[in-house]
């Protein structure tokens, strides 16, 4: 049976059926959905939309789009998206408000060296030395700053400033949701992670029960080679670049700095990176581990285990 059922009475539909198993595409709202619909005592899941893209047949329309979701969700191998709870949708739209306003500081901080490089004022690229030389660049009467000017530089600061103060403000309840998860300390263990990549990771998969073993995870961060094989001949390509760019940021960000401080170490894991940044380069290094460490972190979440450092 097909039928149209508008937003507004998608809930009574619903109600009226028996408990069944229901079958979403990804999109805006589908986890508010799921948890209604798993309220009521129906089997919910969710497939990413790029699972469904190739069962769509000829023109792209809502009767087309349900009927590839149910060609997807017949197969037996299909990959579903965990549904979040109400807390793991707080957690994420603290770190997405965060990422936002984290740009805006970045293109903001681009923009004021950008206009003040054509009046030969040059500043360096780190937003330290913005944050530092800036006034005393405005109140300098050697250089080429107009009245007008100066007056948009005082603007453009008093920005940066209330951006620096409103990601301090999202720092903190970060930090409390840290420390109130025990599965986010057990993350913190690992080098390399800290509690903001642990509470995306929590946010982003929950107990990665999804995923059956860590290269999975892995590859749905991005963090694995792209193939290109055929004829029984193996082509590996770079990562991949898939799933959750952010979460895939913050991974390689982590593992970039244990790269760095590896040097200093002589354990197992730092002798192992040492070895592949000579092999192989330091990016590929980085992104070797960050790949190391989400697989890792996928054994501390669905396995339950404690971390063990390498000695």
């Amino acid at each position: 049976m097909s039928r149209r059922v508008s937003c507004n009475k998608l809930l009574e539909a619903v109600v009226c059926l028996p408990c069944c198993r229901i079958v979403m595409e990804a999109c805006g709202g589908a986890h508010y959905w799921a948890r209604r619909f798993s309220a009521m005592g129906h089997q919910v899941q969710i497939i990413a939309p790029r699972f469904v893209k190739p069962f769509v047949k000829s023109q792209k329309n809502d009767r087309n789009d349900a009927e590839a979701i149910v060609e997807a969700a017949s197969r037996p191998t299909m990959r579903y998206v965990a549904v979040n709870s109400v807390e793991q949708q707080d957690i994420q739209s603290m770190h997405r408000i965060r990422s936002l306003l984290m740009r805006d500081r970045i293109a903001q901080i681009n923009q004021i060296r950008g206009l003040l490089a054509e009046y030969g004022v040059v500043i360096a690229q780190t937003p330290l030395k913005v944050r530092t030389q800036l006034p005393a660049i405005i109140d300098e009467e050697q250089n080429e700053l107009t009245g007008l000017t100066r007056t948009m530089m005082r603007d453009m600061y008093e920005r940066l400033a209330l951006l620096d103060r409103q990601i301090a403000r999202y720092d903190d309840p970060i930090q409390q949701v840290h420390k109130a998860s025990p599965a986010s300390q057990r993350l913190e263990k690992i080098r390399g992670v800290g509690p903001m990549i642990a509470t995306a990771v929590i946010a982003a998969a929950g107990s990665a029960s999804e995923f059956s073993n860590g290269r999975q995870f892995a590859a749905w961060l991005g963090l694995t080679p792209r193939q290109h094989s055929s004829g029984g001949k193996d082509r590996l390509l770079g990562i991949t670049k898939r799933g959750n760019g952010y979460l895939r940021m913050l991974l390689v960000h982590g593992a970039r700095s244990v790269v760095q401080q590896a040097v200093k170490h002589t354990d197992k894991l730092s002798r192992w990176i040492l070895e592949v940044q000579a092999r192989r380069g330091t990016n590929v290094a980085v992104v070797a581990l960050a790949n190391k460490i989400a697989r890792t972190i996928w054994v501390l979440l669905a396995r339950g285990h404690e971390y063990a450092p390498p000695v």
